[in-house]
Parts: C-alpha cells; sequence; structure tokens
C-alpha cells in the first residue's frame, strides 16, 4: 500500500511516533504526577498522626474518616541506637499487603520514637487501577491516532490525486486548466505552475496545427502556379522567349518553395538547439557583436544601428543558439522595415526580473489584433514567409524567456521586439574600476 519512497508513507510514520512519544510521555507524566500526590498525603496523615501524638492530642483530632483509619494504623514506640534525628518514611510489603511506615522523633533524649505504620493495600490497587486505565486509554488513543493519520494523509494527497487524474485524462484535442477555486492555498502555486504549462502545451498544439495546415497551404499555393504556367504554356508552340519566360517564372516560384522548405526545416534544427547544453555566456558581450555585425548590413541599406546596453556585463547560463536565433530575427525585421535614412535601436537594461533587451525600429507598425508568433502570419509589405516569429517564440520558450512585439508609444511610427531573460541562474558583471 505504502512506498518507502512515498510522501505519505514518511508523513504517516512520523506523525504517528511522534503521537505516540507525546502520548506516553503525558501519560507517564500524569501517573507519576497522581502516585506522587496520593503518596504526598498518606505521608502527610502520617506525620499528622505523630504530631498529635507527640502533643499527646487525639490521634484522631483532626481526621474526619476516624474508623476507616482507626483499622488501618498501627502506633507504637521504639528506641533506635543509631543516632537518628530526623524522621523517615518507607514501604514495605507483607502477605499481599502494602504498608507505609513513619518513624518520628518522640523522645530525643532516650533515643525513642514513634513508628506508625498503615495499611495502603486498597491505595496501592487504587493506583494500579488508574495504571490499567491510563494504559486502556493509550491504546485507544493510538488507535485514533492511526486513523487520524490515515486520514489526514489521504486528505493531504487529495489535490495530488487531483492534478495526476487531470493531467491523465487530457489529451491535446481536450486541454482544459486546472479550476484554482477549489485547490487548497498551499497548492496554488503548483496549480499556476501547472496552468502556465497547460498553457504552453495548448500553444504548441495550436502553431503546430497552424504549421500543418499553412505549410500544406503555402506550398500547394507555388506548385499549383507552376501547374498552371505548364497548362497554359502548352495550349499552343511558343516562341523561345515565351518558353524562357515560362522557365523563369517557374524557378522564381521552386526558389520561393526552397525558401518554405528551408523554414520549416529550421524548425527541426530548432528543436535540435534545444537539447544543447546551456554555456555560461556574457549576454552584453553578445549584443555587442551582433550589433556589429548588424551595423553594417543596416548602412550599407542606408539605416543607423545604435546601441545602449546597461549594465557592463550580464551572466547567464543558456543556449547560445537560441538566442542568436531570437535576436537575429528582432535585427533582420528592424533593418526589413525601417526606411532609409532612418534609425533602430538595439538597448539592454536590467529590471526586477532579470534582464530585458530590446530592439526598437521607425517601421509600419504592427496590428495589434494579429497572432504575430503563429506560423505564416505576415505582417506589412515587405516579402517573408511568416516562420520568424514563430521560430523565435519557440526559442524564447526553450529558454524559460518571454518575448513580445508591441507598437511604439513615444509618437514615432514603429515597434519594439523585446526579449524578457530571467536573472534565476544568472549574475551581473561587476563593473571595472
Amino acid at each position: 500500500m505504502f512506498s518507502s519512497r512515498s510522501i505519505r508513507t514518511n508523513f504517516l510514520i512520523k506523525l504517528i511516533f511522534s503521537s505516540l512519544t507525546l502520548i506516553i510521555i503525558f501519560s507517564s507524566l500524569l501517573y507519576f504526577y497522581i502516585e506522587k500526590s496520593i503518596y504526598d498525603e498518606k505521608k502527610e496523615e502520617l506525620v499528622q498522626y505523630a504530631k498529635n501524638i507527640s502533643a499527646y492530642k487525639s490521634v484522631f483530632q483532626t481526621d474526619e474518616s476516624m474508623g476507616e483509619n482507626f483499622f488501618s494504623l498501627n502506633v507504637g514506640i521504639i528506641n533506635l541506637k543509631n543516632s537518628h534525628t530526623g524522621m523517615d518514611v518507607y514501604e514495605t510489603s507483607q502477605n499481599n499487603h502494602t504498608f507505609l511506615t513513619l518513624i518520628y522523633p518522640f523522645n530525643l533524649d532516650d533515643k525513642s520514637y514513634l513508628k506508625i505504620t498503615k495499611d495502603i493495600t486498597q491505595t496501592k490497587h487504587l493506583l494500579k487501577k488508574i495504571q490499567r486505565y491510563i494504559f486502556v486509554i493509550n491504546i485507544a488513543s493510538i488507535l485514533l491516532v492511526i486513523i487520524y493519520a490515515i486520514t489526514l494523509s489521504k486528505m493531504l494527497i487529495a489535490p495530488i490525486q487531483t492534478f495526476s487524474n487531470k493531467l491523465a485524462n487530457m489529451n491535446e484535442h481536450l486541454i482544459t486548466e486546472i479550476d484554482m477555486k477549489k485547490l487548497p492555498k498551499e497548492f496554488e502555486p503548483l496549480g499556476a505552475t501547472l496552468n502556465h504549462l497547460i498553457l504552453r502545451i495548448e500553444n504548441f498544439v495550436k502553431y503546430q496545427k497552424e504549421l500543418f495546415i499553412g505549410t500544406a497551404h503555402e506550398l500547394k499555393t507555388p506548385l499549383a502556379v507552376i501547374k498552371l504556367k505548364n497548362q497554359v504554356t502548352l495550349i499552343k508552340k511558343r516562341s523561345p522567349e515565351e518558353y524562357i519566360e515560362a522557365i523563369k517564372t517557374t524557378n522564381k516560384t521552386v526558389d520561393e518553395m526552397n525558401i518554405i522548405i528551408t523554414n520549416i526545416l529550421n524548425i527541426g534544427r530548432q528543436e535540435g538547439a534545444q537539447l544543447d547544453r546551456p554555456v555560461e555566456v556574457d549576454v552584453i558581450a553578445f549584443l555587442k557583436q551582433k550589433a556589429n555585425d548588424f551595423k553594417l548590413l543596416a548602412e550599407n541599406e542606408g539605416k543607423q544601428l545604435h546601441m545602449d546596453f546597461k549594465p557592463d556585463g550580464f551572466m547567464a547560463t543558456l543556449q547560445i543558439s537560441l538566442l542568436n536565433q531570437i535576436l537575429q530575427n528582432f535585427l533582420q525585421n528592424a533593418i526589413k522595415f525601417t526606411p532609409k535614412d532612418k534609425s533602430i535601436i538595439l538597448r539592454s537594461s536590467q529590471d526586477d526580473v532579470g534582464l530585458l533587451i530590446e530592439v526598437v525600429d521607425e517601421g509600419c507598425g504592427i496590428d495589434d489584433s494579429i497572432d504575430l508568433f503563429a506560423p505564416f502570419k505576415r505582417q506589412g509589405n515587405k516579402s517573408g514567409v511568416g516562420l520568424g516569429l514563430f521560430l523565435a517564440k519557440s526559442a524564447a520558450d526553450a529558454l524559460g524567456a518571454k518575448i513580445s512585439i508591441s507598437n511604439r508609444k513615444d509618437g514615432i511610427d514603429g515597434t519594439v521586439a523585446s526579449l524578457q531573460l530571467n536573472s534565476k541562474l544568472s549574475c551581473i558583471i561587476p563593473k571595472k574600476r
């Protein structure tokens, strides 16, 4: 039923052991307290008897239960040769009876002492009954503790079983989030994490479906163009120039198909890159290197690339190929959509989350109602397959980073492409002095 590696088993063992220890300690202290209180009371009775006798008073002057105490009491005077200045109390047993004896100084001049003996057999029987009752109560308490521990452990693992059943019955056609309102407060972080994972899976499945549908559509269109062009060309005899033009059109369409196939192959390469071993890299140094590479490309097209990097260094452990793919897509899009004689900004800054990398352009902006990260989604009047941002989003998810694209809010047309790197497993390089 239980495994040695089970949290429930360890919880049960610890709860039962601690409860047993507490019950044993409490019951032992209770019994010893009762026993000591009764014995102290009996000793006090004997001392009071001795004081009354020494003062030549009635033995039972202060005792209301005279009859009962009279038959169980034995008083005598003894002489002790050894020097004995104090009183002494001891317990003896004889013929299944238990006696409590008090030696009390009576006349120290002739070394005479009072010897008062009281039969406490009934008291002993009472203590044994109390001991048995406590033992029975302890057994019942132990059983209740075991039942309570099992019930409590089932209650504690119930949310885990809910998670397990929810995930076991889930498939790509029926993906629903976990209802956080039905979860205990302690399991809310786990529920939020699972919902985030479910959302990522849902997006992945959605994008994969769109990718397959888009791929079929994108490849079918140029094939239809090639076929139609060839059919029109073959209707009648053409001049050599017309055949050459038809072949050029066919080659252009084939080139477009090759671009689509290359981008689809990049998706497979990206999945392989996600399995690469993460390495420690200075992200700021990497940004400077990429900026220098794209600065020449931007100047060649009559555009300016400006840089603003803060802090001076930021160490992170990640797959460098995935980071390179994201930055390359951002910068390529910025250069593509930014008009001539305009500028592009590549900047970084540190925030509460980690490192924020932004590419700001002066292009035509975006339509906020379109999911640009879906496959084959195009924006603007520039040519492209529409897989670049889809690949960038997949790379960001693999890095555990967040990616976003929004319009500029400073009154200038253009977009801001952002990559938020988490500071976990990252550190800031101290500034050189």
